[in-house]
C-alpha cells in the first residue's frame, strides 16, 4: 500500500446521492508537510512525432488555437480553468465512470460528502453497460425510497434535462442539494410502458445499518426461534460493532442458523466487510483479493476470526442492489464458507479507487485495482450469482413504492424461501 494513503472504505460508486462514495474502495491520500517545487517529467510524449510517443505538440496547438480566437476573451484568460478542463479531458479520455478529476473547489466538496456532510435523496447510483445511469439501491427510509425508487430503475432526466453521456458524478450533482429543496427524477423501470417522473424532497440522510431478530421454522418472529435474521442495509462505519451486537444476541439465543439478507445493501468500508466475514470464515482463511495492475501489488485480506457462526447453516439473501462490500461478503462466505446464495444476481461492482490529491487543492479519483473472491473470480461486471435464483415479484408495479421483504417478510418469496433451505439444513 502507497506511504501516506489511508485506506477508508468500498462504496459502490463515486458518491451517492445521499453520497456515500460508492464504490469501490476508496484510498484518501493526505499531502503532508509543506509542497516544493517539483520537476515532472513525462515519459511518453513528445513535441515531435515520433514512433511510440504521443503528440503533445497537439495540446499546445490547440491551447494556442483557443487563446487567440475564441470569442469570449475572459475565458480564454482564466489559464488555470483550461488546465482544469485539459485534466479532466484527460481523465475522461479512459472511459472509466469511476475515475474523476475534481477541481478544487469540487474536490473540498466532495471531501464533505464522504464524512456526511450533504443533503440529498438517499440513492445509490452507478451507470450501465449501455453507459445509462440507473439507481444501484435507495437507502430505506430515505426520500428515494418513501418515494418509490427502486434497484435497477434507469434515471433518463434530472429536472427535465437529459442524463445522456452524463458521468456518475455529473449525475450526482445534479442531483444533490440543501434540504428541503426538490429534484424531478424521470424514472424508466423494467416491465414499464413508459416513463414516470418522481418529485422527491431532499434531506439530510441517515442511513439505518442492521435489523435484528430471531425466528422460528415458520418464518415469524420469535424470541424463542432458533433461526437468527440480520438485515445489513450498509457496510459503514457503525457496521462492524453494530453487527457484533446483533452477533452476541444471536448467541446468547443459541441460534442454531442464520439467514443474512444484503439485499439492496449498496457497500460501504472494506474493512467493515472483511470484519462480518471473520464471523464465518475460519481465521486465515481467503475473504477478498486486491488485485492491481501489477501482480505484484496484490493485497490478500484474510479473516481475523472468531469464526463464531462458522459451522452452523448460512443462507445469504442479494439481489441487483446489493453491490461493493456486499458482494464481497457474500463471493467470502460463498467460497470460504460455504453458505448457501440465494436471490438474484448482484450488481457487479468491484473496483478499488484512490483518491489522489494534487497541490493545489485539486484531487483525481482512479480506479488502480480490482477486488477478486477467495477462488480468484473477478466482481466487477460479473457480480455474485446464487446458488439459488429466486426473483422478487412485481419488480415492475409502478403502484407499490415497496419491495415486499419491506412490507411484510410472511409475502416475500425470497425469504420464505431461504427459511425453507435453513429449515432442511437444520434436520
Amino acid at each position: 500500500m502507497k506511504k501516506g494513503i489511508k485506506r477508508i472504505g468500498v462504496f459502490v460508486l463515486v458518491a451517492i446521492v445521499v453520497a456515500v462514495v460508492v464504490g469501490g474502495s476508496y484510498y484518501l491520500g493526505y499531502v503532508k508537510g509543506e509542497q516544493q517545487t517539483r520537476k515532472i517529467t513525462v515519459e511518453g510524449v513528445s513535441n515531435l512525432q515520433q514512433p511510440g510517443t504521443g503528440d503533445f505538440s497537439i495540446f499546445w496547438d490547440a491551447w494556442n488555437l483557443l487563446k487567440s480566437k475564441y470569442v469570449f476573451k475572459q475565458v480564454t484568460d482564466d489559464n488555470q480553468n483550461l488546465i482544469y478542463g485539459a485534466v479532466s479531458g484527460l481523465v475522461n479520455s479512459l472511459q472509466d465512470p469511476y475515475s474523476v478529476f475534481f477541481p478544487p473547489k469540487e474536490a473540498d466538496k466532495f471531501t464533505q460528502d464522504i464524512r456526511g456532510q450533504f443533503g440529498g435523496i438517499g440513492a445509490e447510483i452507478g451507470i450501465d453497460d449501455q453507459k445509462q445511469i440507473l439507481i444501484v439501491a435507495p437507502l430505506k427510509d430515505t426520500p428515494a425510497y418513501n418515494a418509490g425508487i427502486k434497484a435497477g430503475d434507469h434515471v433518463l432526466k434530472i429536472d427535465s434535462e437529459s442524463t445522456s453521456g452524463l458521468t456518475v458524478d455529473e449525475a450526482v450533482k445534479r442531483i444533490r442539494g440543501d434540504k428541503g429543496t426538490k429534484v424531478t427524477l424521470t424514472i424508466y423501470r423494467e416491465g414499464w410502458k413508459d416513463t414516470k417522473d418522481f418529485e422527491i424532497v431532499r434531506d439530510v440522510i441517515n442511513v439505518p445499518t442492521i435489523d435484528f431478530k430471531m425466528i422460528n421454522s415458520s418464518g415469524q418472529e420469535d424470541s424463542s426461534g432458533q433461526i437468527a435474521y440480520i438485515r445489513m442495509y450498509n457496510f459503514y462505519e457503525q457496521a462492524p460493532y453494530l453487527f457484533y451486537q446483533a452477533a452476541i444476541k444471536a448467541s446468547f439465543a443459541r441460534s442454531k442458523a442464520m439467514i443474512l439478507d444484503l439485499r439492496n445493501n449498496p457497500g460501504g468500508y472494506l474493512d467493515a466487510a472483511v470484519s462480518v466475514a471473520s464471523w464465518f470464515v475460519d481465521k486465515g482463511k481467503t475473504v477478498v483479493t486486491e488485485e492491481f495492475r501489477d501482480k505484484s501489488n496484490n493485497e490478500v485480506f484474510t479473516s481475523n476470526g472468531p469464526t463464531l457462526f462458522g459451522n452452523i447453516p448460512l443462507v445469504v439473501i442479494i439481489n441487483k442492489g446489493s453491490a461493493s462490500a456486499s458482494e464481497i461478503l457474500a463471493g467470502a462466505l460463498k467460497e470460504s464458507n460455504g453458505a448457501v446464495i440465494i436471490g438474484e444476481k448482484s450488481f457487479g461492482k468491484g473496483t478499488v479507487q484512490e483518491l489522489d490529491p494534487l497541490p493545489d487543492g485539486s484531487m483525481i479519483k482512479v480506479t488502480i485495482a480490482h477486488w477478486l473472491t477467495p477462488k480468484g473470480n473477478q466482481i466487477d461486471k460479473n457480480g455474485i450469482t446464487p446458488d439459488i435464483e429466486v426473483k422478487e415479484p412485481n419488480n415492475g408495479n409502478a403502484t407499490s413504492t415497496k419491495s415486499s421483504y419491506e412490507n411484510d417478510l410472511s409475502q416475500d418469496v425470497v425469504f420464505q424461501k431461504a427459511v425453507e433451505i435453513i429449515n432442511g439444513k437444520m434436520k
